[in-house]
């Protein structure tokens, strides 16, 4: 997809072709990076979990996870709020307050960024309270490696939220889900091979961050040049006012939502011990490796529902969001139960260990069922404007994960820290699809909804559980299960590949982007 894809509105043609078109296009990148990164994030993982065994491995995550976590946090919301901004501005003015936008998003989460970066190196104290258990100064040396690249990192991801405003999902697959997976690998095998340990696999996974800097701001520069639009007027003084009542609140929201992916880590390395820590992140890589179709179609549904409501057309905006979530439950459900089924065989991928974080895989599966079920709904709130309310559901959403955390990671570890992101999955979901329906109008339950259910779900379950009970969790049972549902599975989606809308889906691979 071109930059200009989605930068002016969509009056020369059908808008719902348009729409749907544009975010099928952008599905097929995102799902490209998802399936790359979903595949070298793994690898990473076994490559750091054979190196240094689930206690080291551990440590190293632990250090990701709070540098994840930060990176979110200093970003502000600008990203999200660039996202919604540009597109909206491309769609209404042509582009006339983009200069605006991006000053005032750009400067806030550098200054942040920094900020937390020095305050990181001059408070030693964080680190060992953080890794209690590795050597205190090593624990010291890891913090002030990771803070290093804090300010890059967030950065990157703002600039990156300003080329999805422009229409496209090409940058951020490229440097997020494509380049820095694959350069940390790259990296971390002659790295495990020649020095292995905690010091040198967290810098091979942050040293791509450089890299991945400098192709996002020329990726911008390029996306400008390609849509220039006219030049600013005196109205642009008001664009960082609204932009920042909107992002905001997803500043505090953002950090709500990828604590949700990292604090369970953080928890058991807290209160658990490091083994379990580097287990729960495994499993929790498999349920992200499962969801990675939802995650590609949200970069390319974001823009285009919020061109779509910018320009008035809510109609054709909740045409999108329910043939976009249909292809996202046609597709992932079908994953999710083979996960359920054979949970230990997945895992010992990892190394005989890992097998203990099965009951765990199941749980986040079946809350990832839920979150699957209702699409993208958060987006759609986020797009709508309603930022306030998606700081309020994730706010809830958190701090039910943080009281379940609490009570039951010290006795359950690994399963009690997937209860209680589980919990906050399905709560923060089901509150999103509510408001959505209730407020803005957006529905997904329609006939392609249902069939979609059939094929996806109901076809699956019947094939995989014969080859769990008669095989067991095993290899072979895997193999069978896969063979069987995913048979049934291929003849259904060609049978009823019209009303599932995978016709429209496919169909525009074979048109020319312009």
């Amino acid at each position: 997809m071109s930059a200009s894809d989605t930068a002016v509105p969509a009056t020369g043609g059908p808008p719902a072709r348009c729409g749907v078109a544009a975010t099928a296009r952008g599905g097929w990148w995102g799902f490209l990076g998802s399936a790359v990164n979903a595949v070298f994030g793994y690898v990473l993982v076994t490559l750091i979990t054979r190196a240094l065994g689930a206690y080291g491995a551990g440590a190293v995550f632990t250090g990701v996870a709070a540098f994840t976590i930060l990176c979110n946090t200093c970003k502000l919301g600008a990203d999200t709020g660039l996202v919604r901004f540009v597109s909206g501005d491309l769609a209404t003015t042509g582009g006339r307050k983009v200069g605006a936008l991006l000053r005032s998003a750009v400067l806030p989460g550098a200054a942040a960024s920094t900020a937390a970066a020095a305050l990181l190196f001059l408070s030693p104290w964080t680190a060992t309270a953080l890794l209690p258990s590795l050597d205190p100064d090593d624990a010291v040396t890891l913090v002030r490696l990771f803070a290093v690249f804090l300010p890059l990192a967030t950065v990157t991801l703002v600039l990156l939220g300003a080329t999805q405003g422009y229409g496209t999902v090409i940058p951020f697959v490229g440097v997020e889900q494509i380049g820095k997976p694959v350069l940390r690998v790259l990296i971390a095998v002659p790295v495990m091979l020649l020095a292995p340990g905690v010091l040198t696999l967290a810098a091979a996974w942050l040293v791509p961050s450089l890299a991945g800097f400098v192709i996002a701001w020329f990726a911008l520069r390029r996306c400008r040049r390609r849509s220039p639009g006219p030049a600013s007027g005196p109205e642009t003084a008001a664009a960082g006012r609204g932009f920042w009542a909107f992002a905001a609140p997803r500043a505090i929201s953002s950090v709500f939502d990828i604590s949700a992916v990292w604090v369970g880590v953080i928890l058991l390395s807290s209160l658990a011990t490091s083994e379990e820590a580097g287990i729960y992140t495994a499993v929790g890589r498999v349920v992200i490796a499962a969801t990675l179709l939802q995650l590609a179609i949200r970069l390319a549904v974001a823009p285009e529902i919020s061109r779509l409501l910018a320009v008035g057309d809510l109609p054709q905006a909740c045409h999108l969001h329910r043939v976009s979530t249909r292809w996202i439950v046609l597709f992932s459900w079908p994953l999710l139960v083979l996960l359920t089924s054979f949970p230990g065989t997945v895992l010992s991928l990892f190394g005989p260990e890992f097998g203990q974080g099965a009951d765990a895989l199941v749980v986040l599966c079946i809350a990832s069922a839920v979150n699957v079920g209702v699409g993208n709904a958060q987006t759609v709130l986020l797009m709508a404007g309603k930022s306030t309310w998606h700081l309020a559901v994730t706010g809830v959403a958190f701090a039910v994960q943080l009281t379940v955390g609490l009570l039951t990671v010290p006795r359950l570890g690994v399963l009690g820290a997937a209860l209680s992101w589980g919990a906050a999955t399905v709560v923060e979901n089901l509150v999103s699809a509510a408001l959505v329906r209730r407020h803005q109008g957006f529905t997904i339950i329609d006939h392609g909804y249902l069939l979609a259910t059939l094929t996806g779900l109901c076809l699956t379950v019947p094939l995989v559980l014969p080859a769990r009970l008669l095989a067991g969790d095993t290899t072979v049972g895997l193999a069978v299960a896969i063979t069987m549902g995913f048979c049934a599975f291929g003849i259904s989606l060609w049978r009823f590949r019209t009303p599932l809308g995978v016709s429209e889906l496919v169909g525009v691979l074979r048109e020319r982007v312009t």
